[in-house]
């Protein structure tokens, strides 16, 4: 099992930019791939984009363009990040980061979470 860790939500004005952390912790951590998930009041959870063990990223179509996923590698820990733009009031959400075992598209198989961090942008 691994542990999640998000960090970086905050509130922002239509426009802006908000850069989330994931940090990745545990035993076999290198061996899982990430994504980015959110979720809106009275909305299902929706992915947002992932990264495998390759840094292949993926993304959805509602944010390609404007996200960036990345990762790097710290002592015993892998840090993910999603860099977001041109954020919009759609954006408003809990985001969560979660990891699967690795796979080349990383958009299923999610079992481990973290415990979120909130995004509000105002119009």
């Amino acid at each position: 099992q691994v542990q999640l860790v998000e960090s970086g939500g905050g509130s922002v004005q239509a426009g802006g930019s908000l850069r989330l952390s994931c940090v990745i912790s545990g035993r076999t951590y290198w061996t899982y791939c990430v994504g980015w998930f959110r979720q809106a009041p009275g909305k299902q959870r929706e992915w947002v984009s992932s990264i495998n063990t390759d840094g292949r990223t993926t993304y959805a179509e509602s944010v390609r363009g404007r996200f960036t996923i990345s990762k790097d590698n710290a002592e015993n820990t892998l840090n993910v990040y999603m860099s977001m733009d041109s954020l919009n009031a759609e954006d408003t959400a809990m985001y969560y980061c979660a990891a699967a075992p690795n796979r080349p598209d990383c958009t299923s198989g999610f079992s481990q979470w973290g415990q979120g961090t909130q995004v509000t942008v105002s119009s």
